[in-house]
């Protein structure tokens, strides 16, 4: 919940002057502002490598549902992603595996590419959970979803005790939690589209530390929070990125 949106024009115009020469072909760029920004930065955006996405949707197409944001709507401003399942919207807001996984379906209907959260909470972590947690939301997320739809979704690994705290789970420990999540998606898929599935990790990427996490074999991307503010940190991560995928 940052930025108006006189702030995310600004944003993205320095990010558009920083990153136009970058080799699209090698990395996708997506932002997602708040909803009340979506509109004005798709006119930003356009004719560049960036694309948009949103911080949440509804599953329902229509209705009395006040203060929610439909797929549609969010087409319709712009949106070609959506975030499903955020740590924060679990935390605080009441999300469960079966609200994700309406939102999923729902995403994936309406032509949206959705980046579905997991992840686990610091005391899970220390109480050895953490693919117990892994299991339960993916498993919960993906229900009832088939593996030529679940190649459209992108899986968003988020350490919650990394995120916000100023720690960073170690490439390592980021590399067995995303080989984790792979292997599951292979049991529930096959190996064909569970390799070809993007799993991101989220969690205080900064600028020193987005190469060494991309560098390993299952982390296929981040999912930036803090460091997406500036447009100098943001740029350079995405710029380290791009570079280890070119390797």
């Amino acid at each position: 919940m940052y930025k108006t949106i006189n702030e995310a024009i600004e944003l993205t115009n320095g990010l558009k002057r920083q990153l136009y020469r970058l080799d699209s072909e090698a990395i996708d760029i997506v932002l997602c502002p708040p909803f009340t920004a979506l509109s004005s930065l798709a006119e930003v955006i356009a004719e560049t490598n960036l694309q948009l996405g949103a911080q949440d949707v509804y599953w329902q197409k229509e209705g009395a549902f006040t203060g929610e944001v439909s797929c549609h709507m969010l087409k319709d401003a712009g949106a070609a992603y959506v975030i499903i399942g955020h740590s924060e919207r679990r935390q605080f807001f009441g999300e469960t595996n079966d609200t994700v996984n309406k939102k999923v379906k729902a995403a994936l209907e309406s032509g949206l590419t959705p980046i579905m959260c997991v992840g686990e909470m610091l005391a899970e972590r220390e109480k050895g959970l953490t693919f117990k947690v892994l299991e339960d939301h993916i498993q919960g997320g993906l229900k009832d979803i088939s593996g030529q739809d679940a190649i459209k979704i992108v899986i968003a690994y988020e350490p919650v005790w990394a995120i916000g705290t100023g720690k960073t789970a170690t490439p390592e420990q980021a590399q067995e939690a995303h080989k984790y999540i792979r292997d599951l998606l292979v049991r529930l898929y096959q190996g064909e589209i569970a390799g070809a599935m993007r799993i991101q990790y989220g969690g205080s990427v900064k600028p020193d530390n987005a190469a060494e996490l991309m560098k390993q074999p299952d982390v296929d991307g981040a999912l930036v929070g803090g460091a997406s503010l500036k447009a100098d940190s943001f740029s350079e991560i995405v710029q380290k990125s791009a570079a280890v995928s070119k390797k």
